[in-house]
């Protein structure tokens, strides 16, 4: 609820199978409009809430939905743009993967003017890899009039039995975000024996107990895989043998609870309603149902964001929206890669020796070619050497989609349409 009793409208992006959405409704929030590009999650959002408006399509098509119908008429837009681009997991290829939309969704936050941002993606993010990238979003944002900050938060500290690391961009204006405080974690989070048992033993499963007690700790993280790779399994090799050791079998999903008398070598599989209560859906305030097949169920769940998590956040960001916390001085870390902001502040070339000056920092030249390095993945980067084989650098354009109609990322988006996710 807003000021003045106003409800605060949401418009979600990449919007997937609704654990975000889901979340947001139960912080107050109620949704203007979600776009999702996969017909599961799709039909899943639809048949859960018939009455939101939901389009289907590539978030980036403006033949899909414009977002200049929505100028000035929502007080959040948030997202869990895909995570591929910048998964550990994966190539890392950033700015330049097809399935890259996080400087998009930037963008559209001078178009459409929200109140407040939110978007969430993977801990890989995080990581200095990306550090420029990251400098970039910020930079952008205070270009657009939006205070913002990164935090990196476990799905475990919010009571649910995962860690699932995420990390989350919250932007808002300077005023309202004055009134912004990240939700405190939870004292004791629940285990996976605790939350699986009524469902371990929902068909008089012997063992239910026993297994209850070893599984007494917090889950890997669940991964859903995509169209590209991944199937119905929990995930890679390491995460597989931290199942193992609570007593689950990761290498596939069951179609039921265990029968009474089973008996396993490793533990039992876990079924799609586990996995899901694994994410934070339960029968009471997260309830929900998800349409389509087994993978593509569990596709669904393993890639969205834990409903009770949105939940928290979202009530700390209506909270600042509505100024009903107390005003804080904000230290913001806006200098997630000085080499970065260095280049982009000076349109010239820059020697090694400018840019040690610029950035106040002594680096050796090799890392601080490293790093040059690293920003050449998501950034152009010009370089020019001397007669005195000095080598000069100038930072160029971003390489990520933001919205140009001639930008490479559509040819392959239509290569790769029918494998993404």
């Amino acid at each position: 609820m807003g000021d003045a009793g106003r409800i605060l409208k949401v418009l979600e992006i990449c919007a997937g199978a609704g654990g975000q959405a889901l979340g947001l409704e139960r912080a107050g929030f109620e949704h203007e409009l979600l776009v999702e590009l996969d017909e599961n999650a799709v039909s899943t959002l639809r048949h859960n809430r018939p009455h939101w408006k939901v389009v289907q399509g590539d978030v980036a098509d403006p033949t899909v939905w414009n977002p200049r119908d929505y100028e000035g008429k929502i007080d959040l837009l948030a997202g869990g743009v895909p995570c591929p681009p910048f998964t550990i997991a994966g190539k890392q290829l950033g700015a330049t993967d097809e399935r890259d939309l996080f400087a998009w969704a930037i963008e559209q936050v001078n178009i459409l003017r929200p109140r407040a941002l939110l978007l969430e993606n993977v801990k890989g993010l995080s990581m200095p890899r990306f550090s420029g990238y990251r400098q970039h979003v910020l930079d952008r944002l205070r270009e657009f009039g939006y205070a913002a900050e990164w935090r990196l938060l476990n799905a475990s500290n919010y009571g649910v039995p995962q860690l699932r690391p995420r990390f989350v961009l919250i932007a808002m204006t300077s005023d309202d975000f004055a009134y912004f405080h990240w939700p405190e974690p939870v004292d004791h989070p629940p285990t996976v024996g605790n939350v699986l048992f009524p469902l371990m033993s929902a068909k008089g499963w012997n063992g239910a107990m026993d297994w209850a007690e070893k599984a007494n700790g917090i889950a890997p993280t669940i991964v859903g895989g995509s169209k590209k790779h991944g199937g119905a399994d929990l995930g890679p090799t390491r995460a597989k043998k931290a199942w193992e050791k609570m007593g689950v079998n990761g290498w596939a999903l069951a179609d039921d609870a265990p029968a009474c008398d089973d008996v396993f070598d490793i533990g039992p599989k876990l079924t799609v309603e586990m996995t899901a209560r694994l994410q934070g859906w339960d029968d009471e305030e997260f309830s929900w149902k998800f349409t389509g097949k087994k993978t593509a169920k569990y596709r669904q769940i393993g890639n969205a964001f834990p409903p009770p998590v949105a939940k928290v956040i979202g009530i700390a960001i209506a909270a600042a929206l509505d100024h009903t916390t107390e005003p804080r001085k904000r230290d913001l870390a806006t200098a997630h890669d000085p080499i970065y902001r260095a280049l982009r502040d000076r349109d010239d070339f820059m020697t090694i020796a400018q840019i040690t000056k610029a950035i106040g920092v002594r680096l050796e030249i090799h890392e601080l070619e490293r790093r040059i390095n690293l920003l050449s993945q998501d950034f152009h980067i010009e370089t020019r050497s001397d007669k005195s084989k000095s080598t000069a650098y100038k930072l160029g354009a971003f390489k990520a989609f933001r919205g140009e109609e001639d930008h490479v990322r559509h040819g392959k988006f239509q290569q790769e349409r029918i494998r993404i996710s």
